[in-house]
């Protein structure tokens, strides 16, 4: 059963510019292993986080910190996820994310559906 979807987009070059004026979001939005990718990349972990937030009810007590996207077979991306994620994850009874990311035309997107 689907118990929560998300979708975010994201400019990249606006995304970008925003990373180079304050260089301490990295660290901040971002796992070690999200870090160092391209700009649309970078952009579309980011739509990925604030869909999964979507997803899961935008709690305000969820850590960016405590979700990484991670590139499985074939570049099919997945989550890890950790305490305050997966917490909420299970609070709500979610048992399985789904994610797509996409990037085109400086757009990046990501779609996130939690089921349980």
């Amino acid at each position: 059963m689907i118990l929560g979807v998300g979708i975010d987009v994201v400019d990249v070059d606006r995304f970008a510019r925003t990373l180079e004026r304050a260089p301490g979001l990295l660290e901040r939005l971002f796992t070690p292993e999200e870090r160092g990718l391209r700009a649309e990349s970078t952009a579309a972990r980011f739509a990925a986080k604030e869909a999964l937030a979507k997803a899961l009810g935008s709690p305000g007590s969820l850590s960016w910190q405590d979700a990484t996207v991670v590139r499985g077979e074939h570049g099919r991306p997945y989550w890890q996820v950790r305490r305050s994620v997966q917490d909420r994850m299970d609070l709500l009874g979610v048992t399985r994310l789904h994610l797509s990311l996409s990037h085109d035309a400086g757009v990046a997107s990501a779609f996130v559906i939690a089921e349980g």
